[in-house]
């Protein structure tokens, strides 16, 4: 062989040597950005599509940017929504492990619960997760533990707020919810509803599903028994709020709602705040951990910081709801086109 061959064949295995011994610090450490710097994947898992949950993610980009990791820029989004099915919901937080990505964001209780199941190693920053403790993603709000943490979208005084405005302002008896039993946080909603009526004359009357076709019947079943429903943050039956209004509508049936987003949509009434604050508060929690070297473990649980009272006057007037004056001093309003 000629000297200039093997001299080629030589830097030819002294690359191939080189690139294989790099394979593993790129999967842990990134790819290089801009001006040189790191490169983020943030592997986004959704359980289903609705206002709220899209509100968050959008908060949690504008955090994520406000801390300096912008996409396009230094931080790649691969985003993956589950359409409510929970064999693919697993399957795009096993991808996500499988694939290394540097921070997970898992946007819902059964979405942060498959990230979880998937890795123990990767850092996990949820947020929409309504009972993060009793859902099994951390050990405790002040302290974490494990790879996850995040924001919780259960204001404290959120749902008995709402029993106290229904008891004090109405002559209601029977108010009926719809939830999707198999999600942990619609659980520990409907306890917590049951906790603030007692003592309230109010009695709850609950209609269970198991995916989002069947709303529709469950609000027909409720009517001329219910005064009023409550519709909590349920990913199933929020994913289908159209129907549990159509029917409110057709009989004059005021509807209350866990989150403001279906005030927008068309229920009556809640008390709650901005999911995209919730997602700004993860946004800014996933930064830490990135940018800063912050463990998951030792960044406290944030709750929603605000919590305001939201009263569509188009439902009300849809639903046969008069508006008292006495509300001006405690409501903001809000006009659907």
């Amino acid at each position: 062989m000629k000297k200039p061959a093997c001299i080629l064949l030589g830097l030819m295995i002294f690359a191939l040597t080189a690139l294989g011994g790099c394979g593993d610090k790129a999967s842990t450490e990134g790819k290089k950005g801009e001006g040189g710097k790191k490169t983020y994947t943030v592997g986004v898992t959704q359980i289903v599509e609705h206002p709220s949950l899209d509100a968050a993610f959008e908060g949690f980009k504008k955090g994520m940017a406000d801390a300096g990791l912008k996409e396009g820029v230094n931080v790649k989004y691969v985003v993956k929504n589950a359409q409510n099915d929970k064999t693919t919901n697993q399957t795009i937080a096993d991808a996500f492990a499988a694939n290394k990505v540097d921070l997970i964001f898992a946007n819902s209780t059964p979405s942060a619960q498959a990230a979880l199941n998937a890795t123990k190693d990767i850092p996990i920053v949820f947020t929409s997760v309504t009972d993060p403790v009793g859902s099994g993603l951390v050990q405790s709000i002040e302290n974490p533990g494990g790879n996850v943490t995040g924001t919780s979208d259960t204001h404290p005084e959120a749902i008995p707020d709402t029993i106290k405005f229904m008891n004090g302002q109405f002559n209601f008896k029977n108010v009926g919810t719809i939830y999707n039993a198999g999600e942990t946080n619609s659980v520990a909603q409907i306890r917590t509803i049951k906790e603030a009526m007692k003592g309230t004359g109010l009695k709850l009357i609950e209609k269970t599903v198991t995916n989002s076709s069947e709303v529709l019947q469950a609000a027909q079943s409720l009517v001329g028994k219910v005064d009023a429903i409550y519709i909590v943050t349920d990913n199933t039956v929020v994913s289908a709020f159209e129907s549990v209004l159509k029917v409110a509508d057709e009989n004059d049936i005021p509807v209350f709602a866990g989150e403001l987003d279906s005030v927008r949509r068309g229920a009556f009434a809640a008390y709650g705040f901005e999911y995209s604050d919730i997602g700004y508060q993860a946004g800014q929690m996933a930064a830490k951990i990135l940018k800063d070297g912050k463990k998951p473990a030792d960044i406290p649980v944030e709750y929603p910081k605000h919590l305001k009272l939201l009263i569509n006057k188009t439902a009300a007037e849809k639903m046969g709801v008069h508006l008292k004056p006495e509300w001006d001093g405690m409501a903001e309003y809000f006009t659907q086109k």
